[in-house]
C-alpha cells in the first residue's frame, strides 16, 4: 500500500511539473499555424482559429507514411506542388517574426533554386524567402531589401549539409535586423537583415512560389509568429510543448501538451 501511495504521489508531482512547463509556452503573437493533419474540400486548416486556411495546389497532399506529430505531414514532390494562404493583416505587417517547422527532404539539391516557403511582398520575394540551394542541401533564408541573411546553412552550421529521409526541426526568428538560425533547438548562426524588410499583402506559398519551383520534401507542424521567439520557446515548440488539440466539439481549438505522435 506504501508504495503505491508514493507511486500515486509521485505521478502528482510529475503531472505538476508538466504543467508549469506547459503554462510557460505561450501562443502570444501566433497567426498561422498548420499541423497538416488532413485536409478538407483541398484545404488544410489554420488551427489558430482564424481561418487562415491553406489550400492544396498542384499535387500538393497531406501523408500519413511521413509525420512528426499527429496524423500527417505535407507531402511536396511536384515540382508545381504548393499550399497558398491568402494574405491577412498581421502576416502582411510584422517585422519581427519567427518560423518554425519540422523537415524532411525527399531528395537532395535538383540544380535549381527551390522554394520550401515564400512570404512575398508586392514587388518582392523574401519577407521571408527560405529555398534548398542549387548543388547543396542546404537552406537560404533571406530578407529584402538587399537580400540579406543566411546563405547556406545547415544541421552543424554554415556550410553543412541536410541529409535525406531525416526530420530535422527548422527555425528562423528574425529580431530588428538580426536572423538567428537553429536547427533541432541549437543556434547555427545569426546574420543581419533588412531592418526594417519588405512587407505588404500578397500571398504566403509553401512549396512552388511564383518565381521558383519546389522542393521535394515532407514538412509538419508550421508555427508562424509576429515576435521573435527566444532559445527556450523554440526547445518547447519542437519538443510538442505547444501541440494544439481539437475539443470532441470541435467548438474551440485548445493547446497543450496533449497531441503526441511519433518522432
Amino acid at each position: 500500500m506504501k508504495y503505491i501511495a508514493y507511486l500515486c504521489i509521485a505521478m502528482l508531482m510529475l503531472l505538476g511539473v508538466q504543467l508549469l512547463v506547459q503554462a510557460d509556452v505561450s501562443t502570444e503573437g501566433l497567426i498561422l499555424y498548420f499541423g497538416f493533419d488532413r485536409e478538407s474540400g483541398g484545404k488544410v486548416d489554420d488551427g489558430t482559429g482564424e481561418g487562415n486556411d491553406g489550400a492544396l495546389m498542384a499535387g500538393a497532399e497531406i501523408s500519413t507514411a511521413e509525420k512528426m506529430h499527429g496524423s500527417g505531414s505535407l507531402e511536396i514532390v511536384d515540382q508545381n506542388a504548393s499550399v497558398h494562404v491568402e494574405p491577412f493583416d498581421a502576416l502582411n505587417e510584422y517585422q519581427d517574426n519567427s518560423y518554425l517547422f519540422w523537415i524532411n527532404f525527399i531528395e537532395g539539391p535538383n540544380g535549381a533554386w527551390s522554394q520550401i516557403i515564400a512570404k512575398p511582398a508586392p514587388g518582392q520575394d523574401r519577407s521571408p524567402g527560405i529555398w534548398v540551394r542549387p548543388a547543396e542541401l542546404g537552406i537560404h533564408y533571406r530578407f529584402n531589401p538587399g537580400n540579406t541573411g543566411a546563405g547556406y546553412v545547415g544541421p552543424g552550421g554554415n556550410n553543412t549539409q541536410f541529409e535525406t529521409d531525416k526530420w530535422y526541426h527548422v527555425a528562423g526568428v528574425k529580431e530588428d535586423g538580426t536572423l538567428t538560425f537553429y536547427t533541432d533547438g541549437e543556434s547555427r548562426g545569426t546574420y543581419a537583415v533588412s531592418q526594417p524588410h519588405a512587407q505588404g499583402a500578397d500571398k504566403m506559398y509553401i512549396g512552388k512560389s511564383p518565381s521558383y519551383r519546389a522542393a521535394t520534401f515532407y514538412i509538419d507542424e508550421l508555427y508562424v509568429f509576429d515576435r521573435a521567439l527566444d532559445a527556450d520557446e523554440i526547445s518547447d515548440v519542437m519538443n510538442g510543448l505547444l501541440l494544439p488539440v481539437e475539443p470532441k466539439d470541435k467548438l474551440a481549438t485548445t493547446w497543450g501538451q496533449l497531441k503526441r505522435g511519433r518522432k
